[in-house]
């Protein structure tokens, strides 16, 4: 059976289109039990009624025309209920209703299972057989099997014919398709399905034409690649400035690596013909990326297909002609990458929506720094039917909406309207202070982990960096930086914000976040071998990281040193006498280093508990909310099936923020908070009454956070802390809070994350 449920899924993950993946499975189904009848009802997302969409066994005109509710006969009872249905003789049971067009009489055993695709049931797939019976366990488990094996599938397909106007039963207006936020904004606009440069999997195996001309050109090749991508970084200078550009910088060292060209080139030696050397190496470097646990090191394995077809291109010139790209357009592809937002005109860019990424790809990362909306990860979404559709996109909720009728059309030029004034309203208040409507001051710093970060963050307002994640830099290399490598990347961001404060945290790697030259496996990494552990285990590695911290500070006295996802006391005392020992051997070479101040990053329920302990040695607290979250509410957010339970206004996240704060306060030192939460608009009304001393948020998000502080003040946030310590779930809290910014004439704040 199990190999039959393989032979199934793979048919129908490779159909042509909707009706014939149905058709495969009630066939399939069929000759696999040896059943007479196997159908597949699917519940309508206009009606909500359940239509009997294929069948093999009922007669072929019921297809399409038989239809019921979920209060009506067996299938709806197998609806209703969520659960299967198993009977012997289905006539006798009291929920039966006859179709006659269907022939159905004749046939007595009745086994339904429900089709559930994320919590939202899709349909019914049913079997039947003349004789009375009762399916075994067998047959029922191998049905329950397959059906959810095949929800997504059948989800897939069902958006895939959505969007076209020949699909008769499915509704094909305000097809709706859920994903990742990677960028905040909403759009309107028609989609332009980015071009695919060359077609990586088709390449044959071949003889080649011999090796010295295989190599020269591959070569050739290689330095046309190079040539493109800096002109690329040239071209895409014009809209993000200079400092931003390191993201192309990452393409061109992977020129440059083992991991890519020295690999192909010993491939060809060994006989290959280029582009199939290439094919393979590319392909072995993807699994090796693909199989990281962190988010962010997934991600390079699109840049490292993204290269190889650039490469690829070269070999293999194609010739390519690209329509005028509209204004307002949206760029949509199967893997979008900061190349492909290159070759577009930043100007006439409306949005940007990927199947496949996640808020921390580069794509999600430029999208953000360019104000340009953006989703990730929209795993169902049939790129090559999109050309020329129009789009609805909200990067607040992750969310898109395809071939959108007038109605909602409307509604959406509405909220871009409003986008639109919002931000130029905000960007005239950017540079004043974030003080509360008492005049409490609450800094707004930026969380980065690029120097393309930097020249936007000034620009946006920003009172410091909050968070500086030193590990990017790392991430993009093929080795460990050297100390004056870090030096020199530590210096340009202190002295571009001298004489406001810097933050820089140690390496926080391990975990889901490992290196790809520096792998960790582990069976469970997020409570294994990570942050300070490593740093602590391998002091060759923190020692020269704290040197470069240090030695960067030299000429500047704004740098905070900060110590990620410590647990005890005995970890901090470690890190700090590593760091007190880097001091002195700096002191002894001659270097003047002021002691920067320390802070320890709450991120593990232990330092909650901890937290005075923990405040009254060091000089600050930072709360990273978004490890914080996931392990108080033991949810990965990067996880689609539990993603929906992910909730900063969880009661337990709040209690556990006011536990931070109380302790830190009573140790008489400032908290701030660097996740996520601290740019949600209605959970910045909480912070301000738990008394947060400061906020660290991404750049596009400071100018909203500003608006919020001031305009509540700090008793009028207590009282609404107040209020929500009495409610019970996130929902209510969360429509509390909004309510409270409409009121304080923050509405567009609660809409634009509403549509």
């Amino acid at each position: 059976m199990l190999e039959v449920l393989r032979r199934v899924v793979q048919e129908v993950n490779g159909a042509a289109d909707f009706f014939e993946a149905l058709h495969i499975i009630v066939t399939r189904v069929k000759a696999a039990l040896e059943i007479d009848v196997c159908s597949i009802y699917l519940k309508s997302p206009q009606s909500g009624r359940l239509v009997l969409m294929a069948s093999e066994g009922l007669r072929e005109e019921s297809i399409g025309q038989v239809e019921m509710d979920p209060s009506e006969g067996l299938v709806g009872l197998v609806a209703s209920r969520a659960e299967p249905v198993n009977l012997d003789s289905a006539q006798d049971h009291p929920r039966f209703r006859y179709f006659p067009e269907t022939g159905e009489e004749h046939f007595l055993a009745f086994l339904g299972v429900p089709i559930i695709h994320q919590r939202s049931l899709l349909g019914v797939l049913v079997v039947q057989q003349h004789q009375a019976r009762k399916f075994d366990d067998e047959h029922v488990s191998f049905l329950i099997t397959l059906a959810a094996q095949l929800a997504g599938a059948i989800a897939y397909a069902e958006f895939n014919d959505e969007i076209s106007s020949e699909t008769p039963l499915i509704g094909h207006v305000n097809v709706e398709a859920t994903g990742i936020a990677g960028s905040p904004g909403v759009a309107i606009g028609r989609a332009v399905v980015a071009y695919r440069l060359a077609d990586m999997d088709s390449i044959p195996d071949r003889e080649g034409a011999g090796v010295d001309h295989e190599l020269e050109h591959f070569g050739q090749a290689v330095a046309e690649t190079r040539t493109e991508i800096e002109d690329l970084k040239q071209r895409m200078g014009e809209a993000l400035g200079p400092d931003e550009q390191v993201l192309f910088d990452a393409y061109l060292m992977l020129l440059g690596s083992d991991s890519l060209v020295h690999k192909t080139q010993t491939r060809i030696r060994n006989g290959q013909w280029a582009p199939a050397a290439l094919r393979d190496t590319v392909r072995e470097s993807v699994r090796v990326f693909e199989d990281m646990e962190d988010p962010y090191l997934r991600e390079r394995a699109a840049d490292v297909r993204d290269l190889g077809r650039r490469v690829l291109s070269h070999l293999l010139p194609a010739d390519r002609s690209q329509d005028e790209f509209p204004d307002g357009g949206i760029l949509v592809g199967d893997d979008l990458t900061a190349s492909h937002l290159a070759e577009v005109p930043i100007e006439r860019l409306g949005a940007m929506v990927s199947a496949k990424g996640t808020g921390s790809s580069h794509i999600a990362i430029l999208a953000r720094a360019l104000n340009i909306p953006a989703v990730m990860g929209v795993s169902e979404l049939p790129v090559g039917r999109l050309e020329g559709r129009e789009i609805l996109v909200d990067g607040y909720r992750g969310r898109l909406f395809v071939n959108p009728n007038a109605e909602l059309r409307v509604e959406f030029e509405r909220l871009v309207r409003e986008e639109r004034e919002l931000a130029e309203d905000l960007r005239a208040l950017a540079k004043d202070p974030a003080e509360t409507r008492d005049g409490v001051a609450v800094p707004v710093l930026a969380n980065s982990g690029l120097l393309a970060d930097i020249k936007p963050s000034l620009e946006s307002g920003a009172e410091g960096v909050g968070l500086y994640r030193t590990e990017v830099p790392f991430m993009i290399r093929d080795r460990f930086p050297g100390e004056e490598e870090q030096v020199q990347l530590y210096e340009q961001v202190l002295a571009s914000f001298d004489p406001m404060p810097v933050t820089l945290r140690t390496l926080d790697i391990g975990g889901d976040k490992a290196l790809p030259y520096f792998p960790v496996k582990e069976d469970n990494p997020f409570l294994g071998w990570r942050g300070i552990r490593i740093s602590l285990d391998h002091p060759e590695i923190f020692l020269t990281q704290l040197r470069a911290m240090l030695k960067a500070s030299r000429s500047h006295d704004n740098l905070q040193i900060l110590f990620p996802m410590i647990s005890a006391l005995d970890e901090l005392k470690g890190a700090m006498t590593l760091l007190n020992r880097a001091r002195e051997e700096l002191l002894d070479e001659g270097f003047r280093i002021p002691m920067p101040r320390i802070g320890v990053m709450v991120e593990v329920p232990a330092a909650v508990y901890m937290s005075e302990m923990l405040a009254r040695r060091v000089d600050f607290l930072s709360v990273g909310t978004n490890d914080l979250v996931q392990y108080l509410l033991a949810v990965d957010r990067n996880n689609a099936r539990v993603a929906h339970l992910y909730d900063t206004l969880h009661p337990a996240c709040i209690h556990a923020l006011e536990t931070i704060t109380d302790g830190s306060h009573r140790a008489g030192k400032p908290v701030s908070v660097c996740g996520e939460m601290a740019a949600d608009p209605a959970a910045v009304i909480l912070l301000l009454g738990m008394g947060i001393d400061s906020l660290s948020v991404s750049v596009s998000s400071i100018p909203r956070v500003k608006w919020v502080i001031r305009s509540f003040s700090t008793d009028r946030a207590e009282a609404l802390l107040a209020q929500c310590r009495l409610l019970e779930n996130a929902d209510q809290i969360r429509s509390l809070l909004n309510n409270a910014l409409v009121q304080a004439g923050l509405g567009g704040l609660v809409r634009a994350g509403k549509t």
